[in-house]
């Protein structure tokens, strides 16, 4: 029969004693820090760069975003809010109902098509100011995409367009990307036929590019709701 000797019994019980510590202490910690929250809601409201004209629903904007947002460690829930068509003054109508409750953040990418069209910039910057002006009353925090209006519309209608989003940013206090399409417009290898929308790679490149600004959205949303969206 093993004999243990009479010195080892204390040493045993030491071991015994510290692990049933760190056990109790990692079951406290779990307590106190309760079950997992919901993923933070962020919706892309938008256009057809954003709804994923020509493209499968995985192929995206927001899809792209979810899978790269989940791939650096955030649990997020990306709601695809985009119309192909949409103006400023479609996504004025619809804002109301097109950003669920509880929404976290709003990625808010509208006025190509106000552009496109030639319509007036003021009525666009009125139109996103009110928008804005919405999405903030319902306690979201914001991304505002900018877009850049096409020369060939003279240099007085292309001043007053690009004006809209720096000074809309700065007025409300959001976040801007200043292009949305920056890398992307012009480019026919991340564009599909039509030379206006991007492809599955253009999308990916704008993900790339903006991604660092949605992470800082979300330290926003983070610091303003006191909850951490990234374990």
């Amino acid at each position: 029969m093993l004999k243990v000797p009479p010195k080892a019994l204390p040493a045993n019980m030491v071991l015994r004693a510290l692990l049933c510590n760190c056990l109790l202490a990692l079951f406290a910690a779990a307590v106190a820090a309760g079950p997992p929250g919901p993923p933070l809601r962020i919706v892309v409201f938008g256009d057809s760069l954003v709804a994923g004209f020509g493209l499968k629903p995985s192929e995206a904007f927001p899809a792209q975003l979810e899978r790269a947002l989940k791939a650096r460690g955030h649990s997020v829930e990306v709601i695809n809010a985009g119309v192909s068509g949409d103006t400023t003054a479609g996504g004025l109508e619809r804002v109301g109902w097109a950003v669920p409750e509880h929404t976290d953040a709003v990625i808010l990418e509208l006025g190509a098509n106000d552009a496109l069209r030639g319509l007036d910039p003021a009525r666009a910057k009125a139109n996103l100011d009110r928008i804005i002006a919405i999405i903030k009353a319902s306690g979201a925090q914001v991304l505002l995409a900018g877009m850049l209006a096409p020369h060939n519309l003279g240099e007085a209608y292309a001043r007053a367009f690009d004006a809209i989003y720096p000074d809309l940013a700065a007025k409300h206090g959001v976040m801007l990307y200043p292009f949305f399409l920056d890398g992307v417009a012009l480019n026919a290898k991340l564009s599909l036929a039509d030379g206006l929308h991007p492809n599955s790679e253009g999308v990916a490149k704008i993900t790339e590019r903006i991604l660092p600004l949605v992470e800082q959205l979300i330290q926003r949303v983070d610091a303003h709701t006191g909850t951490r969206s990234k374990g």
